[in-house]
């Protein structure tokens, strides 16, 4: 299938491996990159060094890759392991894929599986490029440096790109956003970005509602920790020093709800807890598992490990609703205060100020259970507020699926961008959805666009923390004045 970023003229590029090529046409952008990254390095980013000389290296392609490209892996002077795809058949331009998670450890065989998840990009004539990031554990400044850090690194092994976008799924989106934000206006950096399924309300506001289930489970469940147990205060998701499994937290939830058990076989208070926390949170029943996970191993991490102790969750002024008994739950639930440098760290570390200069394209499921789809209205009044939102443009899918869409729409999606990108015109959700069918005929996965549909404010599925409906979080000049602080942030 044709792509929208096809070499000129129908020519083909094939890489012989990572040769230099056109050394006058690199120099300025490894200069410019060099310079941006100190001057952002003295600004509080998380500095994107110059990258390492070792040279990636050739290994075997995913097995959908195989006769399609030639594949590459290194590890960067960071520590980060990366991978990257060149097709037979080149179009010219390059996709930097940022992943979701965040994971708590990490090894090489990370960004070849994200390669072979992703591999449709590929196979429409895309290189792609990946990176691990350098550490486990939660960081969205430090993963958009290492981002940034794996395109240098292709760059430097074959040369600028004809156009490079930025690719983020779930955190991810976090992170491409990040990105974007941070470098996007380096010159020859960036031309687009796709953001798929993304955490696109940043760290302060994106896990309310994970605080509401830690709270609320706890409230209903009592065994979190159990009374027997040192007691702690909820917002850290777990001590730091706890030795409990993810797979004793579910066993704590089965024990509370049933969760795992027929509905038939569950007994009543069983049943009962878990219509009020599903009520209450208005969490799905299918993720309700992963919430929880998250909301006592992601809080650990960034409570323990990255903000030294200090909590940066609220649920203060919060009212919850839905329960059978809401005086009860609300008399009785945990509560507590963020403090107000650990929610600036956070902040300053993952919220978006808007002031994105590129052209921005989203995806995103509508039943999405991990990261629902209202992040997209969070999203739209961030870069409204910042003047940008003339630069976004925002479709959506009847799907009900976090970590994988459709192949079809995927292409479809990076096509629509490449197009905008190279010619200026801006397309709509209906003239997306219409082209996907080209790309359905070929992955036949389905295209499962609904053109009308608009989210509705993040507001009305997640509750909102007094003084919380005003976007963006964090405004430009927060982010200016935060950066002057010795040590503000998340380090790297």
């Amino acid at each position: 299938m044709k792509t929208s970023d096809a070499p000129p003229h129908g020519a083909r590029r094939s890489p012989a491996g990572p040769a230099r090529r056109t050394a006058g046409r690199r120099r300025p952008a490894v200069l410019a990159a060099v310079i941006t990254a100190t001057l952002l390095g003295t600004l509080g980013n998380a500095p994107a060094t110059r990258a390492d000389t070792t040279r990636p290296t050739a290994t075997a392609c995913p097995a959908d890759l195989a006769d399609k490209a030639e594949c590459f892996n290194g590890r960067d002077a960071n520590g980060a392991y990366y991978t990257m795809a060149v097709p037979r058949r080149w179009n010219g331009s390059l996709v930097v894929h940022a992943h979701g998670g965040p994971d708590f450890s990490y090894d090489s065989s990370g960004p070849t599986e994200d390669l072979a998840r992703w591999a449709v990009m590929v196979d429409q004539g895309y290189a792609w490029a990946g990176s691990s990031y350098r550490r486990g554990g939660y960081g969205v400044r430090m993963a958009a440096a290492d981002t940034e850090n794996v395109r240098r690194l292709f760059t430097d092994a074959f040369g600028r790109p004809d156009r490079t976008y930025l690719h983020g799924q779930s955190w991810g989106g976090n992170v491409a956003a990040k990105a974007a934000e941070t470098y996007g206006r380096q010159p020859g950096a960036y031309d687009g970005v796709l953001l798929t399924n993304g955490l696109l309300a940043g760290g302060s506001r994106g896990y309310d509602h994970r605080v509401d289930l830690r709270v609320v489970h706890q409230f209903y469940c009592r065994n979190l920790p159990r009374a027997s147990e040192p007691q702690y205060p909820l917002w850290q998701g777990l001590p730091a020093d706890s030795d409990l499994s993810p797979a004793d937290v579910h066993a704590r939830l089965q024990e509370c709800t049933g969760i795992d058990s027929d509905p038939a076989e569950r007994t009543a208070r069983q049943q009962r807890n878990l219509d009020d926390i599903l009520a209450v949170t208005g969490i799905p029943e299918r993720s309700l598992d992963t919430n929880l996970l998250y909301a006592t191993f992601l809080f650990q991490d960034i409570v323990s490990k990255r903000l030294g102790g200090r909590n940066p969750f609220t649920n203060q002024g919060v009212r919850y609703g839905g329960s059978h008994d809401d005086r009860a739950l609300n008399a009785g639930v945990a509560r507590f205060s963020a403090d107000p440098t650990a929610r600036r760290d956070l902040s300053y570390d993952s919220d978006l100020t808007g002031r994105v200069p590129l052209p921005v394209l989203t995806l995103h499921a509508i039943d999405d259970p991990q990261v629902v789809v209202e992040h997209e209205a969070a999203y739209r009044a961030t870069l409204r507020s910042a003047g940008q939102d003339d630069h976004l443009v925002q479709t959506f899918t009847t799907e009900s699926e976090h970590s994988e869409l459709s192949d079809s729409e995927y292409a479809n999606s990076l096509s629509a961008l490449a197009t905008w990108v190279r010619t200026g015109r801006k397309p709509t959700p209906r003239s997306i959805a219409r082209t996907c069918e080209d790309f359905d005929s070929a992955y036949g996965t389905g295209c499962h666009y609904d053109p009308g549909f608009s989210p509705a404010p993040y507001a009305t599925r997640i509750l909102p923390r007094p003084g919380g409906l005003h976007w963006p979080v964090m405004t430009a000049a927060q982010e200016r004045a935060w950066s002057r602080i010795d040590g503000v942030g998340i380090a790297p």
